[in-house]
C-alpha cells in the first residue's frame, strides 16, 4: 500500500511538472492584449504555487512520522502558569474558560498557578478571579496589545512552564497531563529540546460554514484540517506553528526568544518562528485538548481573517524566513507556504475570473487547442486530485477547500496586497464572539453573486448553438464554469445566513438523568444541554407539571449537579418525546460542576470527519431542502409543553363508538359519526382509569371533538395511569 501511494505521489509530481512546464513555454498569450498576457502570467504563477504548496503538503506526509507522549513519574510534574489572555471579553465567556482551568488534572494542583491576564483592570473580572481563587493581573496603558499582556505576565510568573489560553477557549481536564510530559522527557544526543506543544483548535460551537450551509452533520470545522492535519504534519519539520491558544510553552524558549513580539499582531506565529531559530523544536499533538467559541457573523469571521492574514505576512517579514539561516531549509519552506497561503484567495479570484474573461468578454489568457491541452492538464489533473485525496483523509476534501476560498476571496484580496506591499494595520481587533443578526450582512453576497451570474452568462454564451464535437472540444471550458458555478453558489448561501435562534450553545450529549418532581422520579437520558436549558428523551410520555418546578440530577464519573427548572415544550420524534427544559440559575458549586459536564469533552454532535458519501450536490440539494423548511418552522413559543401521543384506537366514549385519536395530557381528541355530550361532563373509563371530560370544542373542521381532563392532578398520581403512559410508549 505505502508503495502504491509513493508511485501515486511520484505520477503526481512529474505530470504537474511537464504540466507547468508545457504552460510556461507553450501557453502564454502574447499575440493577445497586454491586459490578456499579464493575466495569462498571473494565473500561471498561481498554478505554480498552486503545485507548490500542494507538493509542500505531499512531502511532510510522506515524511511524517507519529509522535509518541512519553511516560514519566508523578513527582517530575513542574510548577506550570497558566495564561488567559483577555482584553475585552463578557464576563461569562471568561467565567467557563476559568472555570475549565480550575478543573485540569495534576499530580499536586498547587503547582498550577493561574494567571487572568486582563489587559482592560476592569473590576468585574478582578471579581471573577477573586471568585475563583486565582490571580488577576490588570494591566493598565498597554501599548502592545495582547504580546504586551503576556510578557507583563511574564515579568509576574516564574513556572517552567508556560499555558496559553484565550479567552473563549476552555481547556479539557487532560490538557497539562497531556502536554506536560513532552518536556520532561530526556533529551537525546543531538535532539532538539521542545520549546512548545500546541494542541488543535477546537470549538464547541457550529462554524459559519457549517451552520450557514446546514452541514452540521457532513463537515469537520473549517479550521480542523490546518489544527490536525497540516499542523501535525509540520512535526516532521519540528516547526508547528505555534497558534495562541490551548498551548503549553517552555519558559526559557520564551526568555531565549526575547519575550512576546511586538512589531506583529499575530504574536504567537512570529513566537513559534523565533522558538525554532533558538534551537527548540515546536511539535503538534493530534486530539484536541480544549474547545473555544468560534465567531458567529460574516463580519467578526472576515475580521479575524483579516488580521490573522497581515500578522503572517509581517511576521514573516521581521523573521526574513526565506533567508533566515537560524532556520532549517524545510522550516523556511514551512514559513513561507504559510505566507502563500494567504495568496491563495488571490489565487481562487483569478481561477474563477479566467473563464469568465474567455466566455463574457472574449478575452483569451491560454493559448492552446483542446487536445493539446486535455494531454498535458488532464494527468495532472487527475494524479494530483488522487494524491491529494490520500493527504487531505477524511477531515476535508479539495473541493471544501475550494469553496471556503472561494467565500473569503473577495474580501481578503485587498487587505493581503496592502500587507504584502508593507501597508500594515498595526492595531490588534479583538473578534466578536456574540451573533449580529444584521440583514445588512447578507450584502457580503454582492461579489459572489455579480461573480456567480458572470459564470452562468459565460457558460451560457459559450455554449449556445453548438452541437456534438463543439460541445465536446469547449467541454474543459465548460467544466472549470460550471465547477466555478457550484463553488459560488454555496459562497451566496452562506453569505444569505441562517438566522440563530438561541443565545446559548447546545451540546449534544446523551447522559444519564434523574427527573423529579412531586416525589415522582424518572431515570432519562439528556439529548442537549446548554447554560440555560436543556433537554432530555423519554421512550414514553410522562407527566410534568408545566407549573411547578422539576429537579434534575446529573452524575458523570467525574462531575455532579443538581439542577432545577420548567418544562417549555414537549416535542414528539418518532418513538420518543423530547422535552425542553428552561433552566434557573444554580448555585456556584452546581453551575461549575454544570460546565465541566457540557464542556470537557469534544462535541460530538459537530463531526471530526466529512462524510465521504455527500458529494458537493447532495450538499446543495440538503441546504436548498433546509432553507425551504426554514419558510414554515413553528416558533419555539407556539410548541406544546406537554407530551402528544397519536393514538388511533376505537373505544367506547359516552356509550357510542369513537376513534381515540391523540392524547396530550390536557386533552383527548375523538373521531365518531354519533353525537357525544357537548354540555355535562362524564367519565371515560379507559384501561382502568376513569378520566372526567369535558367538551372544549371541536377541531379539524368539526370532524373531531376535544374534550379536556378535569381530574388530571388525581389521576396522574395513579399507578394504573403510569402504565397506560408506558404502554402508549411501547406502542408507538
Amino acid at each position: 500500500m505505502r508503495d502504491k501511494k509513493i508511485l501515486m505521489y511520484w505520477l503526481a509530481g512529474i505530470s504537474g511538472v511537464v504540466y507547468l512546464l508545457w504552460r510556461a513555454c507553450y501557453t502564454l498569450p502574447f499575440d493577445e492584449s497586454l491586459f490578456a498576457l499579464i493575466v495569462g502570467i498571473l494565473l500561471l504563477i498561481s498554478e505554480v504555487i498552486s503545485s507548490f504548496t500542494a507538493f509542500i503538503l505531499i512531502w511532510s506526509k510522506h515524511k511524517y512520522t507519529e509522535i509518541t507522549k512519553p511516560d514519566i513519574e508523578i513527582k517530575d510534574y513542574p510548577d506550570v502558569d497558566v495564561f488567559i489572555a483577555t482584553h475585552n471579553e463578557d464576563y461569562e465567556l471568561l467565567y467557563k474558560t476559568v472555570n475549565g482551568c480550575k478543573f485540569m488534572d495534576f499530580p499536586d494542583t498547587s503547582k498550577v498557578h493561574i494567571y487572568i491576564c486582563d489587559d482592560k483592570n476592569r473590576p468585574e473580572i478582578k471579581a471573577l478571579a477573586k471568585e475563583f481563587g486565582v490571580t488577576h493581573l490588570g494591566l493598565e496603558n498597554n501599548t502592545h496589545a495582547k504580546s504586551g499582556n503576556l510578557n507583563y505576565a511574564l515579568s509576574q510568573s516564574t513556572s517552567s512552564l508556560i499555558a496559553t489560553f484565550d479567552a473563549d477557549m476552555i481547556p479539557y481536564s487532560g490538557f497539562l497531563m497531556e502536554t506536560v510530559p513532552y518536556f520532561i522527557n530526556p533529551i537525546e544526543e543531538n535532539e532538539k529540546p521542545i520549546g512548545l506543544v500546541q494542541t488543535p483548535q477546537s470549538f464547541y460551537n457550529a462554524d459559519l460554514f457549517q451552520y450557514n450551509l446546514f452541514a452540521e452533520e457532513s463537515i469537520p470545522n473549517e479550521q480542523d484540517f490546518f489544527s490536525r492535519e497540516v499542523n501535525v504534519l509540520n512535526n516532521a519539520h519540528d516547526c508547528a506553528i505555534y497558534t495562541g491558544s490551548n498551548t503549553l510553552i517552555l519558559r526559557q524558549a520564551i526568555v531565549d526568544a526575547g519575550g512576546f513580539p511586538t512589531d506583529t499582531i499575530t504574536e504567537d506565529f512570529e513566537l513559534g518562528v523565533i522558538i525554532n531559530t533558538c534551537g527548540y523544536k515546536t511539535i503538534s499533538t493530534l486530539e484536541p485538548m480544549a474547545s473555544g467559541l468560534t465567531p458567529k457573523d460574516i463580519p467578526g469571521v472576515l475580521k479575524q481573517r483579516i488580521r490573522w492574514a497581515r500578522g503572517v505576512i509581517r511576521s514573516v517579514y521581521n523573521m526574513k524566513v526565506l533567508v533566515n539561516r537560524k532556520l532549517t531549509p524545510a522550516q523556511r519552506i514551512v514559513f513561507f507556504n504559510s505566507y502563500l497561503y494567504w495568496w491563495s484567495f488571490f489565487r481562487r479570484m483569478l481561477y474563477v475570473m479566467a473563464p469568465i474573461l474567455f466566455t463574457v468578454f472574449d478575452i483569451r489568457i491560454v493559448a492552446t487547442n483542446f487536445w493539446v491541452l486535455v494531454l498535458f492538464w488532464l494527468p495532472s489533473y487527475v494524479f494530483l486530485k488522487l494524491a491529494m485525496r490520500d493527504v487531505t483523509s477524511d477531515i476535508r476534501s479539495q473541493r471544501w477547500g475550494e469553496i471556503q476560498e472561494t467565500i473569503f476571496a473577495p474580501y481578503l484580496l485587498i487587505p493581503v496586497f496592502l500587507e504584502s506591499i508593507g501597508l500594515s494595520e498595526k492595531t490588534f481587533k479583538v473578534t466578536s464572539k456574540t451573533a449580529e443578526n444584521s440583514k445588512l450582512d447578507r450584502l457580503f453576497v454582492l461579489p459572489h453573486l455579480f461573480l456567480l451570474i458572470l459564470s452562468i452568462i459565460g457558460l451560457v454564451k459559450f455554449n449556445y448553438g453548438k452541437f456534438g464535437t463543439e460541445l465536446f472540444y469547449g467541454s474543459v471550458i465548460s467544466f472549470w464554469l460550471m465547477h466555478h458555478i457550484l463553488n459560488l453558489t454555496f459562497a451566496v448561501l452562506y453569505c444569505l445566513k441562517r438566522p440563530f435562534y438561541r443565545t446559548n450553545e447546545r451540546i449534544f450529549l446523551e447522559e444519564e438523568l434523574i427527573v423529579e418532581q412531586e416525589g415522582k422520579q424518572y431515570s432519562l437520558k439528556t439529548e442537549n444541554l446548554s447554560e440555560d436549558g436543556l433537554s432530555f428523551t423519554s421512550t414514553y410520555p410522562i407527566y410534568l407539571d408545566t407549573s411547578k418546578k422539576i429537579t434534575l440530577k446529573m452524575a458523570t464519573d467525574k462531575y455532579k449537579a443538581t439542577l432545577k427548572g420548567k418544562v417549555v415544550r414537549v416535542v414528539s420524534k418518532s418513538n420518543e418525546w423530547i422535552y425542553g427544559i428552561s433552566l434557573d440559575k444554580p448555585d456556584k458549586e452546581n453551575f461549575d460542576q454544570y460546565l465541566q459536564i457540557m464542556h470537557d469533552r469534544f462535541n460530538h454532535y459537530l463531526p471530526q470527519k466529512r462524510d465521504v458519501w455527500m458529494t458537493p450536490a447532495d450538499e446543495l440539494l440538503e441546504i436548498l431542502t433546509r432553507r425551504l423548511q426554514l419558510i414554515g418552522k413553528k416558533p419555539v413559543s407556539d410548541q406544546l409543553v406537554q407530551a402528544t401521543v397519536f393514538i388511533d384506537e376505537e373505544v367506547t366514549v359516552a356509550n357510542q363508538k369513537a376513534t381515540l385519536v391523540q392524547f396530550d395530557f390536557n386533552y383527548f381528541y375523538f373521531k365518531t359519526i354519533n353525537r357525544l355530550p357537548l354540555a355535562e361532563e362524564f367519565a371515560f373509563d379507559y384501561r382502568g382509569v376513569s378520566f372526567h371530560l369535558v367538551f372544549e370544542q371541536f377541531v379539524a373542521a368539526e370532524t373531531m371533538y376535544q374534550f379536556k381532563i378535569t381530574n388530571l392532578p388525581e389521576i396522574a398520581k395513579e399507578e394504573s395511569f403510569l402504565k397506560i403512559l408506558t404502554e402508549w410508549g411501547s406502542e408507538s
